[in-house]
């Protein structure tokens, strides 16, 4: 009987400790020696699984698209809170946003993106955010039935734009902690609503 091939789960095992690594040594700082230690592994180990460093930090930036596509599903299937699943989305993040540090990941591909893999693994990332902000936005402007001079496209791409501001508020101290709740709570019900013209 054939072996199974565990190749997909030691992925998934490692895959947050070597997202980890690159929020906190970047991209070209972070060496493969590194990652494999951090994993408590040989780097032969890791080779096995991803042909190089590169392709690790691709499934980093995937990992940061699909933990935060987990994590929205849960905040918006949460049928106790009250409020659209768009609300209740900025609600969380207003809170949430950032607070594991993997937006640092996103900061470090956007400094690789002569690269076309990088760059076409961030661009899957935005879009993949657009496309959940969007819907998100055009439910709940469905469910008021008011009109908006702000269209769903460009108020899901501003509040793309609000998390990357707050997000690099942080690392640079540009404001404190209530104001960037405040720019994703209060902004981003303004675009929600479609009242930024």
């Amino acid at each position: 009987m054939a072996r199974p091939n565990l190749s997909e789960e030691k992925r998934a095992k490692f895959l947050p400790v070597i997202a980890q690594c690159f929020v906190e040594r970047g991209y070209r700082r972070t060496t493969t020696a590194e990652l494999a230690e951090a994993c408590g592994v040989q780097e032969t180990i890791l080779y096995r699984l991803w042909p190089g460093k590169k392709e690790m930090f691709l499934a980093a930036i995937e990992y940061v698209y699909q933990l935060s596509a987990r994590t929205w599903q849960e905040v918006q299937d949460r049928s106790a809170q009250g409020g659209s699943r768009a609300e209740r989305l900025l609600d969380y993040e207003s809170r949430h946003l950032g607070e594991f540090g993997l937006y640092r990941i996103i900061f470090a591909g956007l400094s690789e993106t002569d690269d076309p893999e990088i760059r076409a693994a961030l661009s899957r990332m935005f879009n993949g955010f657009h496309r959940e902000i969007s819907s998100r936005v055009g439910e709940h402007r469905r469910r008021r039935k008011g009109g908006s001079p702000v269209d769903v496209e460009q108020a899901a791409w501003a509040i793309v734009g609000l998390g990357l501001v707050a997000n690099l508020s942080r690392d640079v101290k540009l404001f404190g902690e209530k104001k960037r709740q405040s720019l994703i709570a209060e902004v981003g019900r303004l675009l929600l609503e479609g009242e930024i013209a």
